[in-house]
């Protein structure tokens, strides 16, 4: 059991992380380690643990895209500007590890902007506007992640 609660903490710990380096799929990690620990220990107490770690991800994660994205269709920042920046995050993260997502997107985003507005003094507060988004996406998605180790933890403790 001791085996698995390290584990466990080892996949959380890594998922944590993964949210702010976007290179694991974060909140996934979180749920697995979780999910390891439930099925070791068996007890009610784990599978409410669980259920509650779910439900924060699930509730996170739809948060995560809703409120960024509103904020972009409210500011006038196209659907296609965003998969411009996608799509350079992608190359980027293969051609510069980690930080290429980044920049990659930037660049993307800045790029589809500079076409569609004709201009820098256009394209780039459309460009902060949607790295502030993604900065609120990464924020949110930290917060769930975090409260959902969080309960797990209290339950390690408490329990």
């Amino acid at each position: 059991m001791e085996l698995v609660t390290v584990l466990a903490a080892v996949l959380v710990a890594v998922g944590i992380v993964g949210i702010v380096v976007p290179i694991l799929p974060g909140l996934v990690l979180v749920v697995a380690g979780v999910a390891a620990w439930t099925l070791a220990r068996g007890d009610t107490l784990a599978w409410i643990v669980l259920a509650v770690v779910a439900a924060i991800v699930v509730i996170g994660s739809v948060v995560k895209f809703l409120l960024p994205g509103r904020a972009l269709r409210d500011a006038g920042v196209p659907g296609r500007t965003l998969l411009a920046g996608a799509v350079l995050g992608v190359i980027g993260f293969f051609v510069i590890p980690v930080l290429g997502l980044f920049i990659g997107f930037v660049l993307g985003v800045y790029l589809a902007e500079l076409a569609r507005l004709g201009g820098h003094d256009a394209a780039w507060p459309s460009t902060r506007r949607a790295l502030s988004a993604v900065g609120w996406s990464i924020v949110i998605e930290l917060a769930a992640g975090l409260l959902a180790a969080a309960v797990w933890v209290g339950a390690l403790v408490f329990a």
